[in-house]
């Protein structure tokens, strides 16, 4: 299933892309990973952020703030 555009917004403020401003984005999850953690086999433990890939011109930005939100978007 192709993944749908969404629109993201913390609070009252909605992300738009560092590089072009575009509004539109996918999402996925991405692992922080750290040396020390990986070397004692414990990589799954690392914290988590929410990428989000710019619809428009594929630049990720990364959050970990959980007031994060996304919401359906038309094209």
């Amino acid at each position: 299933m192709a993944p749908k555009p969404k629109r993201a917004v913390i609070g009252e403020m909605w992300i738009r892309c560092l590089v072009c401003q575009g509004d539109l984005f996918r999402d996925r999850e991405v692992k922080l990973n750290s040396s020390g953690m990986e070397f004692m086999n414990l990589a799954w433990a690392n914290e988590s952020a929410t990428g989000l890939i710019c619809w428009q011109c594929g630049h990720v930005q990364l959050f970990v703030n959980r007031e994060l939100r996304m919401y359906k978007a038309d094209k």
